[in-house]
């Protein structure tokens, strides 16, 4: 019988995040870190119940800047094209602020270590957790994630259009960009579920919508620097996802990742893109609980 703690809030530094428990707190511990202006229902409850149905006590949580944590308003919205064109004056934070945030609420949560399992920036803040805190990384997950090699996992033109597309100014219009977003960089091979996209995407307009901390989460990516060196020095097992048809985050950029850490497991995913249908799941469940599995045998 999966338990739900529903949401709560730990204060972490400067930021209070809310996050969200499912499972046995003695069953071995699943952090999963969403990615990219994307609230911790991003991992569905469905998902996260399936992973504590196999004896895993998985926690989500929102990151700094998006749904029910903290925002950080009094930075202002940075100038994403002055960015990219070299000016890092207005970035508000750097993503290892994400990944020590991440590290807190392992503290917070009384716990040492925990498998750590990211999806997309969230891949980013998992591999930079496994970099900054070492110990308290027991297995690594890094799912349609990148190392910050710009030469690796560049985006398709017409994703890297969505994804710098004015905001939306109201809920039907977030509800819509959200399905035209996932029509772009979604999964091809796998049914397009419309219904659970717009659900999804009012809960999280009503959560809370907040298009100045995705750009400072942009940010925070497009000034990360390359991981590839450091990712040869982590030494847990490790698992890489990637959609073949990635058209967000290319496919070289989870090879590059699988490449960089010395011998990680790659599962590419005919089919899928920049998101995790639901025919996916029991892949991606199995191939995790059998991660942690050998980790904790290894431990």
């Amino acid at each position: 019988m999966t338990t739900e703690s529903g949401i709560q809030q730990a204060r972490i530094g400067e930021v209070e995040l809310a996050y969200e428990t499912f499972g046995d707190p003695g069953d071995p511990p699943l952090l999963l870190v969403m990615g990219l202006a994307t609230q911790m229902i991003g991992w569905p409850d469905e998902f996260c119940a399936g992973l504590a149905d196999r004896g895993l006590f998985v926690v989500r949580f929102d990151n700094r800047d998006i749904g029910l944590s903290t925002h950080l308003d009094d930075r202002g919205a940075p100038d994403i094209l002055a960015i990219l064109g070299g000016d890092r004056s207005n970035v508000a934070y750097p993503l290892s602020d994400l990944a020590d945030d991440t590290a807190g609420l392992l503290d917070a949560l009384h716990l040492d270590s925990a498998h750590v399992v990211g999806a997309s920036m969230g891949g980013m803040i998992a591999q930079l957790v496994a970099l900054r805190h070492p110990e308290r990384v027991r297995s690594l997950t890094s799912i349609m994630s990148t190392t910050g090699d710009p030469a690796v996992g560049r985006p398709a033109e017409a994703a890297m259009g969505v994804l710098l597309a004015p905001p939306a100014t109201d809920r039907e219009s977030a509800i819509q960009r959200a399905v035209d977003t996932y029509r772009v960089i979604g999964s091809p091979g796998f049914e397009f579920d419309e219904q659970a996209l717009r659900d999804r995407a009012a809960l999280s307009y009503d959560r809370r919508y907040n298009p100045a901390g995705v750009a400072r989460q942009l940010a925070a990516i497009l000034t990360t620097a390359d991981r590839t060196a450091d990712l040869r020095g982590v030494d847990v097992p490790t698992l890489v996802v990637h959609g073949e048809q990635d058209s967000l985050v290319d496919v070289s950029g989870g090879r590059a990742t699988a490449a960089a850490v010395p011998g990680a497991e790659l599962l590419l995913i005919d089919g899928m893109g920049h998101d995790l249908p639901r025919a996916v799941w029991p892949e991606v469940t199995d191939r995790l609980a059998a991660l942690v599995e050998r980790a904790e045998k290894e431990r």
